[in-house]
Protein backbone atom coordinates (compact mmCIF):
# COMPACT_ATOMS: atom_id res chain seq x y z
CA UNK A 1 0.00 0.00 0.00
CA UNK A 2 1.36 3.46 -1.00
CA UNK A 3 2.49 5.40 1.81
CA UNK A 4 2.22 9.07 2.58
CA UNK A 5 -0.05 12.23 3.16
CA UNK A 6 -1.95 11.01 -0.15
CA UNK A 7 -2.66 7.73 1.27
CA UNK A 8 -2.11 7.98 5.16
CA UNK A 9 -3.54 11.27 5.59
CA UNK A 10 -7.21 11.44 3.68
CA UNK A 11 -6.17 13.93 1.06
CA UNK A 12 -5.81 11.14 -2.11
CA UNK A 13 -8.18 12.79 -4.01
CA UNK A 14 -7.26 15.95 -3.45
CA UNK A 15 -3.17 15.24 -4.56
CA UNK A 16 -4.79 12.86 -7.42
CA UNK A 17 -7.28 16.01 -8.97
CA UNK A 18 -5.94 18.57 -11.21
CA UNK A 19 -7.55 22.35 -10.07
CA UNK A 20 -10.33 22.47 -12.61
CA UNK A 21 -10.24 25.85 -14.54
CA UNK A 22 -12.59 26.95 -17.08
CA UNK A 23 -11.97 27.87 -20.31
CA UNK A 24 -14.98 30.46 -21.92
CA UNK A 25 -16.98 28.49 -24.62
CA UNK A 26 -17.24 25.08 -23.91
CA UNK A 27 -20.23 23.23 -23.59
CA UNK A 28 -23.54 23.57 -21.25
CA UNK A 29 -22.42 20.20 -19.88
CA UNK A 30 -18.99 21.63 -18.94
CA UNK A 31 -20.44 24.60 -17.32
CA UNK A 32 -23.00 22.49 -15.41
CA UNK A 33 -20.01 20.28 -14.16
CA UNK A 34 -17.98 23.33 -12.96
CA UNK A 35 -20.63 24.80 -11.26
CA UNK A 36 -20.54 21.57 -9.70
CA UNK A 37 -17.73 21.77 -8.48
CA UNK A 38 -18.02 25.61 -7.44
CA UNK A 39 -21.16 24.41 -4.78
CA UNK A 40 -18.70 21.07 -3.88
CA UNK A 41 -15.64 23.32 -2.61
CA UNK A 42 -17.71 26.58 -1.52
CA UNK A 43 -19.96 24.75 0.71
CA UNK A 44 -17.68 22.30 2.17
CA UNK A 45 -18.92 19.16 0.51
CA UNK A 46 -22.61 19.74 1.89
CA UNK A 47 -25.49 18.40 -0.19
CA UNK A 48 -27.79 21.07 -2.27
CA UNK A 49 -31.07 20.65 -3.04
CA UNK A 50 -32.33 21.32 -6.50
CA UNK A 51 -34.40 23.97 -4.47
CA UNK A 52 -31.50 25.81 -3.01
CA UNK A 53 -28.80 26.00 -6.10
CA UNK A 54 -28.43 30.16 -7.12
CA UNK A 55 -30.72 29.75 -10.22
CA UNK A 56 -29.95 33.34 -11.48
CA UNK A 57 -26.14 33.28 -10.84
CA UNK A 58 -25.93 30.06 -12.19
CA UNK A 59 -27.64 31.39 -15.77
CA UNK A 60 -25.47 34.24 -15.71
CA UNK A 61 -22.22 31.97 -15.90
CA UNK A 62 -23.33 29.88 -18.42
CA UNK A 63 -24.15 32.65 -20.56
CA UNK A 64 -20.70 33.80 -19.45
CA UNK A 65 -21.51 36.94 -17.82
CA UNK A 66 -20.04 35.79 -14.64
CA UNK A 67 -16.57 34.12 -13.65
CA UNK A 68 -15.45 31.62 -11.68
CA UNK A 69 -14.36 34.19 -9.40
CA UNK A 70 -17.50 35.76 -9.83
CA UNK A 71 -19.58 32.74 -9.32
CA UNK A 72 -17.87 31.88 -6.25
CA UNK A 73 -18.07 35.58 -4.71
CA UNK A 74 -22.14 34.49 -5.56
CA UNK A 75 -21.99 31.41 -3.72
CA UNK A 76 -20.18 32.38 -0.74
CA UNK A 77 -22.54 35.75 -0.35
CA UNK A 78 -25.58 33.67 -0.27
CA UNK A 79 -28.00 32.83 2.00
CA UNK A 80 -27.33 29.56 1.60
CA UNK A 81 -23.88 29.67 2.74
CA UNK A 82 -24.86 32.66 5.49
CA UNK A 83 -26.91 30.58 7.05
CA UNK A 84 -25.03 27.31 6.74
CA UNK A 85 -21.56 28.84 7.88
CA UNK A 86 -22.27 32.26 9.25
CA UNK A 87 -25.29 32.69 11.26
CA UNK A 88 -25.19 29.16 12.59
CA UNK A 89 -21.81 28.80 13.72
CA UNK A 90 -19.43 30.10 16.10
CA UNK A 91 -17.57 33.36 15.04
CA UNK A 92 -13.97 31.82 14.95
CA UNK A 93 -15.11 28.50 13.41
CA UNK A 94 -17.00 31.03 10.27
CA UNK A 95 -13.97 32.45 9.91
CA UNK A 96 -11.43 28.89 9.55
CA UNK A 97 -14.61 27.60 7.82
CA UNK A 98 -13.78 30.24 4.87
CA UNK A 99 -10.12 29.93 4.98
CA UNK A 100 -11.03 26.13 4.04
CA UNK A 101 -13.67 27.06 1.65
CA UNK A 102 -12.35 29.79 -0.09
CA UNK A 103 -8.72 29.97 0.26
CA UNK A 104 -7.82 26.44 0.68
CA UNK A 105 -5.96 26.63 3.84
CA UNK A 106 -6.13 26.89 7.56
CA UNK A 107 -5.28 30.26 8.73
CA UNK A 108 -1.74 31.38 9.30
CA UNK A 109 -1.87 32.91 13.08
CA UNK A 110 -3.57 34.62 15.45
CA UNK A 111 -3.35 37.89 13.93
CA UNK A 112 -5.03 36.81 10.82
CA UNK A 113 -7.90 35.47 12.60
CA UNK A 114 -8.17 38.84 14.46
CA UNK A 115 -8.01 40.54 11.28
CA UNK A 116 -11.16 38.76 10.08
CA UNK A 117 -13.21 39.15 13.37
CA UNK A 118 -12.55 42.93 12.97
CA UNK A 119 -13.25 42.83 9.61
CA UNK A 120 -17.14 41.42 10.66
CA UNK A 121 -17.02 43.74 13.10
CA UNK A 122 -16.47 47.10 11.34
CA UNK A 123 -17.88 46.35 8.14
CA UNK A 124 -20.04 42.89 8.46
CA UNK A 125 -20.13 39.32 6.52
CA UNK A 126 -20.26 40.44 3.06
CA UNK A 127 -16.78 42.74 3.45
CA UNK A 128 -15.27 39.58 5.29
CA UNK A 129 -15.94 37.30 2.07
CA UNK A 130 -14.85 39.98 -0.15
CA UNK A 131 -12.03 40.05 1.90
CA UNK A 132 -10.40 36.58 0.75
CA UNK A 133 -11.64 36.60 -3.66
CA UNK A 134 -10.31 40.30 -3.65
CA UNK A 135 -7.29 39.52 -1.83
CA UNK A 136 -3.74 38.84 -4.02
CA UNK A 137 -3.46 35.55 -2.69
CA UNK A 138 -6.66 34.13 -4.11
CA UNK A 139 -5.68 36.27 -7.30
CA UNK A 140 -2.25 34.81 -7.65
CA UNK A 141 -3.27 31.32 -6.64
CA UNK A 142 -7.25 30.81 -8.50
CA UNK A 143 -7.22 34.02 -10.56
CA UNK A 144 -10.04 34.20 -12.81
CA UNK A 145 -11.13 30.80 -14.10
CA UNK A 146 -9.78 28.30 -11.60
CA UNK A 147 -11.84 26.49 -8.86
CA UNK A 148 -10.73 27.07 -5.13
CA UNK A 149 -9.15 23.71 -3.64
CA UNK A 150 -7.95 22.46 -0.71
CA UNK A 151 -4.14 23.09 -0.63
CA UNK A 152 -3.16 23.51 2.75
CA UNK A 153 -1.09 20.10 2.76
CA UNK A 154 1.29 21.30 0.26
CA UNK A 155 4.42 23.63 1.07
CA UNK A 156 3.67 26.22 -1.21
CA UNK A 157 0.77 27.02 0.99
CA UNK A 158 2.16 27.14 4.30
CA UNK A 159 4.69 29.29 6.10
CA UNK A 160 4.86 26.90 9.20
CA UNK A 161 4.81 23.06 10.97
CA UNK A 162 1.96 24.49 13.25
CA UNK A 163 -0.17 26.12 9.69
CA UNK A 164 0.69 22.61 8.31
CA UNK A 165 -0.11 20.82 11.15
CA UNK A 166 -3.95 22.98 11.29
CA UNK A 167 -4.70 22.20 7.87
CA UNK A 168 -5.40 18.61 9.29
CA UNK A 169 -7.70 19.76 11.66
CA UNK A 170 -10.19 21.93 8.89
CA UNK A 171 -9.96 18.62 6.53
CA UNK A 172 -10.24 15.05 7.39
CA UNK A 173 -10.85 13.57 3.92
CA UNK A 174 -12.14 14.37 0.67
CA UNK A 175 -15.18 12.68 1.28
CA UNK A 176 -16.55 14.16 4.28
CA UNK A 177 -18.26 17.65 4.84
CA UNK A 178 -17.42 20.66 7.10
CA UNK A 179 -19.37 20.99 9.59
CA UNK A 180 -21.96 17.00 9.41
CA UNK A 181 -18.58 15.37 8.87
CA UNK A 182 -16.76 16.67 11.69
CA UNK A 183 -17.55 16.21 15.79
CA UNK A 184 -16.64 20.05 16.31
CA UNK A 185 -19.90 20.86 14.26
CA UNK A 186 -20.10 24.70 14.55
CA UNK A 187 -17.94 24.95 17.22
CA UNK A 188 -14.73 26.72 16.70
CA UNK A 189 -11.72 23.91 16.18
CA UNK A 190 -8.50 26.29 15.71
CA UNK A 191 -9.26 29.25 17.98
CA UNK A 192 -7.18 28.06 21.10
CA UNK A 193 -4.55 26.18 18.93
CA UNK A 194 -4.09 29.54 16.83
CA UNK A 195 -3.76 32.03 20.30
CA UNK A 196 -0.56 29.20 21.34
CA UNK A 197 0.31 28.51 18.30
CA UNK A 198 1.53 25.01 18.81
CA UNK A 199 0.89 22.27 16.00
CA UNK A 200 -1.53 19.88 16.25
CA UNK A 201 -1.19 15.84 15.81
CA UNK A 202 -1.54 14.45 12.28
CA UNK A 203 -2.61 11.21 12.03
CA UNK A 204 -4.33 8.79 9.51
CA UNK A 205 -8.26 9.08 9.22
CA UNK A 206 -8.81 5.60 8.97
CA UNK A 207 -10.07 3.45 11.65
CA UNK A 208 -9.84 5.72 15.32
CA UNK A 209 -8.15 8.41 12.73
CA UNK A 210 -11.48 9.47 11.52
CA UNK A 211 -12.46 11.23 14.93
CA UNK A 212 -9.38 12.30 16.41
CA UNK A 213 -9.40 15.28 18.52
CA UNK A 214 -6.03 16.23 19.95
CA UNK A 215 -6.29 15.49 23.70
CA UNK A 216 -5.96 17.88 26.53
CA UNK A 217 -2.42 18.01 27.87
CA UNK A 218 -0.83 16.45 24.38
CA UNK A 219 0.69 18.96 21.32
CA UNK A 220 -0.77 22.25 22.76
CA UNK A 221 0.71 21.47 26.21
CA UNK A 222 4.67 22.33 26.65
CA UNK A 223 5.98 19.18 29.04
CA UNK A 224 9.50 18.22 30.27
CA UNK A 225 12.59 19.97 30.91
CA UNK A 226 12.97 23.36 29.61
CA UNK A 227 9.25 23.12 29.09
CA UNK A 228 8.88 27.12 29.07
CA UNK A 229 10.95 27.46 26.13
CA UNK A 230 9.27 25.35 23.94
CA UNK A 231 10.11 21.54 25.81
CA UNK A 232 7.90 19.64 23.54
CA UNK A 233 9.13 16.91 21.02
CA UNK A 234 7.30 15.85 17.85
CA UNK A 235 7.73 13.05 15.94
CA UNK A 236 7.89 13.54 12.26
CA UNK A 237 7.26 10.63 9.86
CA UNK A 238 8.28 11.19 5.91
CA UNK A 239 8.03 9.22 2.98
CA UNK A 240 9.59 9.79 -0.49
CA UNK A 241 12.37 11.47 0.99
CA UNK A 242 15.05 12.31 -1.25
CA UNK A 243 17.68 15.27 -2.01
CA UNK A 244 17.68 17.10 -5.08
CA UNK A 245 21.37 17.52 -5.01
CA UNK A 246 22.24 17.42 -8.70
CA UNK A 247 25.23 14.94 -8.00
CA UNK A 248 22.72 12.77 -6.04
CA UNK A 249 23.78 8.97 -6.19
CA UNK A 250 20.60 8.11 -6.56
CA UNK A 251 17.15 9.57 -7.48
CA UNK A 252 15.32 6.71 -6.45
CA UNK A 253 12.93 7.53 -3.13
CA UNK A 254 14.30 6.30 -0.33
CA UNK A 255 11.76 4.49 2.48
CA UNK A 256 10.49 6.54 5.43
CA UNK A 257 12.31 7.93 8.31
CA UNK A 258 11.41 9.47 11.52
CA UNK A 259 12.34 12.54 12.80
CA UNK A 260 12.17 13.81 16.53
CA UNK A 261 11.94 17.55 16.04
CA UNK A 262 12.11 20.02 19.61
CA UNK A 263 9.22 22.30 19.50
CA UNK A 264 11.15 25.40 18.34
CA UNK A 265 12.54 23.95 15.47
CA UNK A 266 9.41 22.24 14.00
CA UNK A 267 8.88 25.02 10.90
CA UNK A 268 12.76 24.84 10.00
CA UNK A 269 12.47 21.27 9.97
CA UNK A 270 8.97 21.67 8.07
CA UNK A 271 11.26 23.24 5.37
CA UNK A 272 14.15 21.77 5.17
CA UNK A 273 11.98 18.52 4.62
CA UNK A 274 9.92 19.95 1.87
CA UNK A 275 12.77 21.63 -0.17
CA UNK A 276 14.62 18.12 -0.29
CA UNK A 277 11.18 16.34 -1.97
CA UNK A 278 10.09 14.58 1.43
CA UNK A 279 6.32 14.31 1.84
CA UNK A 280 5.38 14.63 5.14
CA UNK A 281 2.97 11.14 6.67
CA UNK A 282 2.47 12.34 10.19
CA UNK A 283 3.28 14.30 13.23
CA UNK A 284 2.40 13.04 16.42
CA UNK A 285 3.84 14.95 20.11
CA UNK A 286 6.19 12.36 21.67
Amino acid sequence: MAFGPASRLGVSLFDETPPVEWVPGRSQEEAESMIQAVYRQVLGNAYVMESERLVVPESQFKRGELSVREFVRAVAQSDLYLTRFFTSCARYRAIELNFRHLLGRAPLDLEEMRMHSTLLDTQGFYAEIDSYIDSDEYQNTFGENFVPYIRGYKSEACSSMVQFTHTFQLVRGASSSSLKGDLAGTSPKLNALVIQSTPTAVVSPAGDGATFRNPSGSARTRLGVDASAGGKVYRIEVTGYRAKAVNSVSKFRRSNQVYLVPYDKLSQEYQRIHQQGGIIASVTAV
